[in-house]
């Protein structure tokens, strides 16, 4: 199994090491073409606008297949693009989970933190509300919920959802890269395999 990693801009490297860590074989991906050859894509955190314009309307158009063929997981940035609507301001988006975000709904760089959030009971976690360190920068906040989406992780008192999944897409608006703990990039590999 090889997955890649959009490696155009934002901490693709973090991916690449936990991936790798985790006993998958990663391929940094810098073109469109190279989508052909891998069984799954993160798509890491950054600044979305700026993927759109990185990527052009032929890597778009190319990403959009893929993720409707393909396990795809999103990190910030990445949670942005895949969602089927976007505010804040509205941009387009891969329409891969039926969610709408909100970009930099937790504030500006400064208002970056680190926070304990639940991973919860679901389709790629057996261990119910277990603690999970979550890093923060920038992010968007999911403000709606298709029907098919799940749950994945919530964080905080109104346990808002930060980790969601809807078929063989996955997207988490904070970013498990920069924690310790490994379970969800390897719920993302365990996907990949089903």
């Amino acid at each position: 199994m090889t997955i890649g990693v959009l490696a155009l801009q934002g901490d693709f490297d973090a991916h690449r090491r936990r991936l790798e860590e985790l006993g998958a074989k990663v391929v940094l991906i810098k073109k469109p073409e190279q989508l052909d050859a891998i069984d799954g894509l993160v798509i890491p955190g950054g600044e979305s606008g700026t993927f759109l314009k990185l990527l052009g309307e032929e890597g778009f158009e190319k990403l959009k297949q893929f993720v409707r063929l393909k396990p795809t997981f999103g990190t910030c940035a990445g949670a942005i693009l895949l969602a089927t609507e976007v505010e804040n301001p509205k941009q387009a988006g891969l329409g891969a989970i039926d969610i709408r975000i909100r970009r930099n709904a937790y504030g500006r760089q400064l208002d970056s933190s680190i926070r304990e959030g639940q991973l919860l009971q679901s389709s790629l976690n057996a261990d119910p509300g277990s603690p999970l360190e979550m890093v923060f920068i920038r992010a968007p906040k999911i403000e709606q919920l298709g029907a098919q989406v799940e749950v994945i992780a919530t964080e905080g008192k109104d346990k808002l959802p930060v980790a969601v999944r809807q078929g063989s897409a996955m997207a988490a608006t904070f970013h498990p890269e920069l924690s310790e703990d490994t379970r969800i990039h390897q719920a993302f590999l365990d996907l990949c395999r089903t």
